[in-house]
């Protein structure tokens, strides 16, 4: 007998036919500005943090270490070892609401003291958005579902994401940096076994 994985194979079509047209949502404008100030950051030695929270979070951490292995001075916020930002450093601002507390928190901070922000978020009139120095609009899901059976928003024609909570936002915002990355390693000229060098050899 076959597994009955309708809502499975639903949701993963769903998230399937999302990506594949992540490319045409993007303003590659907005992503030629980050990366002139990734590498403007780079050239100058600045340090780079990096906010997000939740799985927000958990992207930002890879991309950080991406960037480490770029040989950037990044960091996490909300590690011990981070240390303050100052003038021109960059803070990279991952919300998908663009209004979470910690990630708008840290933002205000930064501007405080003249660092520069990047907030990457699905909307351009959020607070974090309106903080920032420069916003790449990242698409994801506008709205939770009310009616949470796959079947019953089948009968009552609501054709709403079938990924939950920010799942969209998120896998969109991870293959997004992945490309940064791949786009940083062209224009400094790194390649796979620099990058390889600085990566831990302890875990």
């Amino acid at each position: 007998m076959d597994p009955n994985t309708k809502a499975f194979d639903a949701a993963l079509a769903e998230l399937s036919s999302f990506i594949s047209q992540l490319s045409s949502s993007i303003d590659r404008e907005q992503v030629e500005k980050m990366l002139g100030m990734l590498i403007e950051a780079w050239s100058w030695g600045k340090v780079v943090l990096v906010v997000g929270a939740g799985r927000s979070g958990l992207v930002g951490r890879a991309f950080a270490m991406r960037l480490m292995h770029l040989g950037f001075r990044t960091y996490v916020v909300g590690e011990t070892i981070t240390p303050g930002v100052g003038v021109n450093d960059l803070l990279l601002a991952i919300s998908g609401s663009g209004t979470t507390g910690v990630v708008v928190a840290a933002a205000e901070a930064a501007k405080r003291v003249e660092a520069k922000v990047i907030a990457i978020t699905t909307f351009s009139d959020s607070p974090l958005a309106k903080l920032a120095d420069h916003v790449v609009i990242i698409p994801g899901r506008a709205k939770t579902s009310e009616e949470t059976d796959y079947f019953s928003r089948q009968i009552l024609g609501m054709h709403e994401p079938l990924a939950p909570l920010g799942t969209l936002f998120e896998i969109a915002t991870m293959i997004f940096l992945d490309s940064v990355i791949a786009e940083l390693m062209h224009r400094l000229g790194k390649t796979e076994r620099e990058m390889r060098s600085r990566h831990a050899i302890i875990e």
